[in-house]
């Protein structure tokens, strides 16, 4: 089993595409082509877990948060960060990371977050913008199937919980080909008229040209005539934070010491309390004060996330309330969904959870 094999399959689920502009998510040291000796999945990446892959004998770490997050112009060892990329290239370890393409994943770290808080019906608290295509497509009838089975095995058509989904309507085509031509119906030098069928589906803008490639491959026509199209529909499928309701309406503070003891944090942030039941909530791993609005508009009760600066805490104006409950603390438990993520598709290799504790953040 090769890393970019591992690459390829956590990339089908959390696109690179996703990612926020700001990231690194992805490869972000080694060699792609190599053969995987084992796995080590952490939270962060420092000298620290690189040392433990070298001891577990694993030769690709898998990180959610990136080492490197803006260019590296020289390699002295002089930070952290330098001295942990050297470390793993003198040591022939690949370093990958899937950051905020798994934050913004329908199936990633805010669900698994969701889930522990006991949360099932979910929403995307900040769907995601132009992500979204639609391709049209004629093609005569008799090839409307293979077609359309050819665009669905790649991935087109998919909406939600529904899978080939398209629209199909009936028209008629023409062309002419030149004496160069060779037409699959008709004859080169006379128009021809082909009953046709016009195909629509929804495609993810990540898998564009692999849904377009196999779509040609597919198609009879010399010439295919195709349409993409971008959308500004939003994708309730894919962005930032979520929101959902309790099974149950709970006591703030019993909801907050759930919280405290889920996370295992040291203290929880938080503004007032209204002394009313906590039913609507909504959350975002990691950093997610840039949500707050997004939580007031849905109606929350609270919003869960982590680093919070002393000023955001007011701009919850009395209408939410916010429960800052570290970054660490949060995303503690994307450990366990990436390894879920691998152990579902790959059994081939040894996969570890890091032993090691990378919160840099202390409570007294």
């Amino acid at each position: 089993m090769k890393v970019k094999e591992v690459a390829n399959y956590l990339e089908s689920l959390a696109p690179l595409s996703s990612q926020e502009s700001y990231d690194n998510s992805g490869l972000i040291a080694g060699n792609p082509d190599v053969e995987i000796t084992g796995v080590l999945v952490s939270l962060d990446c420092t000298e620290e877990i690189v040392q433990e892959a070298i001891d577990k004998k694993c030769n690709l770490i898998i990180s959610h948060h990136p080492i490197v997050f803006k260019g590296l112009k020289r390699l002295t060892g002089k930070n952290y960060v330098e001295r942990t990329v050297i470390k793993a290239i003198q040591n022939n370890i690949c370093l990958y990371a899937i950051h905020t393409n798994l934050d913004n994943y329908q199936n990633g770290v805010n669900k698994k977050i969701g889930d522990l808080i006991g949360i099932n019906k979910t929403e995307i608290l900040s769907p995601a913008n132009d992500v979204l295509q639609k391709l049209i497509v004629f093609t005569p009838k008799d090839a409307a199937e293979s077609v359309k089975n050819a665009i669905f095995s790649a991935g087109g058509g998919n909406i939600g919980n529904y899978s080939e989904c398209s629209f199909n309507s009936d028209g008629l085509g023409t062309y002419k080909g030149n004496e160069n031509s060779n037409p699959a119906y008709g004859e080169k030098g006379s128009r021809h008229q082909e009953e046709e069928i016009k195909i629509e589906v929804l495609i993810s803008n990540h898998i564009s040209s692999q849904v377009v490639r196999s779509m040609l491959a597919a198609h009879p026509y010399e010439e295919v005539a195709y349409d993409l199209v971008p959308l500004n529909n939003q994708n309730k499928f894919e962005g930032s934070g979520m929101v959902g309701e309790l099974e149950h309406p709970m006591d703030e503070k019993e909801f907050l010491a759930l919280l405290k003891n889920t996370f295992k944090t040291g203290c929880i942030r938080h503004t007032a309390l209204f002394n009313k039941p906590i039913k609507k909530v909504a959350w975002c791993g990691g950093s997610g004060s840039f949500l707050l609005k997004n939580a007031i508009r849905s109606e929350a009760d609270i919003f869960i996330t982590g680093d919070f600066k002393y000023h955001e805490f007011f701009d919850a104006e009395d209408k939410i309330i916010i429960a800052d409950i570290g970054h660490y603390e949060s995303e503690q438990f994307t450990i366990d969904l990436i390894a879920d993520m691998i152990r579902k598709k790959f059994s081939t290799f040894a996969l570890y959870l890091t032993e090691e504790n990378t919160n840099p953040v202390n409570y007294y």
